[in-house]
């Protein structure tokens, strides 16, 4: 699909069509991967068709009707190639032979959103290979736009995805919705994608830009259908509120060249408050309903931040709090770092740099370009300007995100000038 060839309102709804058509193509023949191809191959095609002759009556019904093609195409060659067509013909039913009308009235109003995206989150993949299943079967994306967004060759990309495709298919996994036992395990699986995907959006690991916002953007997207699909799950919901919170800042984070601008640093008056006040009522909402788990407490968090009239006037010791039960729910290293940040924000940069000193053990950390920030960022802090510019510049030298690495640097350079 090339967006840019379509306007956002016909773009926005391939997006939302892509797992319903996959679901209702897989529903007919039965192959997920080959049906998964197809839908890509019928949104390549709307998105040089529709431009020109406009979105049609049935669009859902369109993308059926091309992908329904490219499937029976699909299954006469391989029929041909390997000299099996006329059994394969013989035992194909009647309804198989036909491919719908484009304004027929095949249903593809079922949502397998939550069915696909399951699928997409199968345990058996790896977290990146179920990123980048995610990204084309659920949000419609190219193989060469998911390339281009985590900087690999779309070659690359593309053999990620068709491995993915080829697990799941040796795994023998049905076109269904799991049971209970499973979707609860699965669940972690497809929230932990969805949070992979926002984050590599809001703060690109590599590369020139510090955000990808088309990532982050259909990210938030995909939480919104998750949440839709399962009102009643507090952690979807913490999830949602999590990014909603969490993207607010995005006007306000890069300045006019795309710098990096810190926290404490930027116009709070850019801040999105809109997505602000949808964030606090979904995690106020959700909250007290009874467990509470860490995308929720993250969401906590970031509402604080959001909230606060300035990085002074934020309540460090109620983030402090939660950190603390974060560290006791998750052995995350990145939980503890910044359980030490809130720390020194409230003891005092002495606590902080003590708590970081143990994360020094951690190989899960240890060498982290991050540790290194913080620590010049704490000594920075405590008036010790000298180790504040050996760690910033340490930081510099380690990270592969080009605006994060001229942020460090330009910070060591003015220290090192006072």
């Amino acid at each position: 699909m090339s967006p840019g060839s379509l306007d956002p309102v016909a773009e926005h709804l391939l997006r939302e069509l892509a797992p319903r058509v996959v679901g209702a193509v897989t529903r007919r023949f039965g192959d997920f991967a080959a049906a998964e191809d197809a839908v890509q191959e019928a949104l390549l095609a709307a998105a040089e068709q529709w431009p020109g002759e406009g979105v049609p009556e049935n669009p859902g019904g369109w993308l059926f009707h091309v992908a329904s093609r490219r499937m029976t195409d699909h299954m006469r060659s391989e029929h041909a190639r390997r000299r099996r067509e006329t059994l394969a013909v013989e035992q194909m039913s009647p309804d198989e032979h036909h491919v719908p009308a484009p304004d027929s009235g095949v249903s593809t109003e079922q949502d397998d959103t939550l069915v696909v995206l399951f699928m997409c989150c199968h345990p058996a993949l790896t977290p990146a290979s179920a990123i980048a299943l995610t990204l084309r079967a659920v949000g419609g994306l190219t193989t060469a736009e998911i390339a281009s967004a985590f900087l690999v060759p779309e070659a690359t990309m593309a053999q990620r995805i068709s491995r993915a495709k080829q697990r799941i298919k040796t795994s023998d996994v049905a076109f269904q919705m799991p049971n209970s036992r499973e979707r609860a395990e699965r669940l972690r699986a497809v929230l932990h994608v969805l949070y992979l995907i926002f984050n590599e959006g809001y703060t690109s690991s590599s590369g020139p830009q510090l955000q990808r916002t088309e990532l982050a953007t259909e990210a938030i997207r995909l939480a919104r259908a998750l949440h839709r699909i399962l009102p009643d799950d507090s952690e979807a919901a913490g999830l949602l509120a999590l990014m909603l919170l969490t993207d607010a800042r995005r006007a306000a984070r890069t300045g006019p060249d795309g710098e990096l601008i810190p926290l404490d640093e930027q116009a709070r008056g850019l801040w999105n408050r809109k997505a602000i006040a949808e964030g606090v009522a979904l995690i106020s909402a959700t909250l007290p309903q009874g467990a509470i788990g860490a995308y929720q407490l993250q969401a906590a968090i970031a509402a604080l931040h959001d909230e606060a009239p300035s990085t002074k006037e934020t309540d460090w010791a109620q983030i402090l709090a939660l950190y603390g039960l974060l560290k006791h729910m998750s052995d995350n290293p990145m939980v503890s770092l910044n359980y030490a940040i809130a720390a020194a924000m409230v003891h005092g940069p002495a606590a902080g740099l003590d708590l970081i000193a143990a994360l020094d053990k951690d190989d899960r950390i240890a060498g982290h370009y991050r540790l290194d920030a913080v620590r010049g960022h704490l000594f920075e802090l405590a008036g010790d300007r000298a180790s504040a510019v050996t760690h910033y510049r340490a930081a510099a030298g380690r990270t592969s995100s080009l605006p994060e690495r001229y942020y460090l640097l330009t910070k060591a350079a003015r220290i090192a000038a006072e």
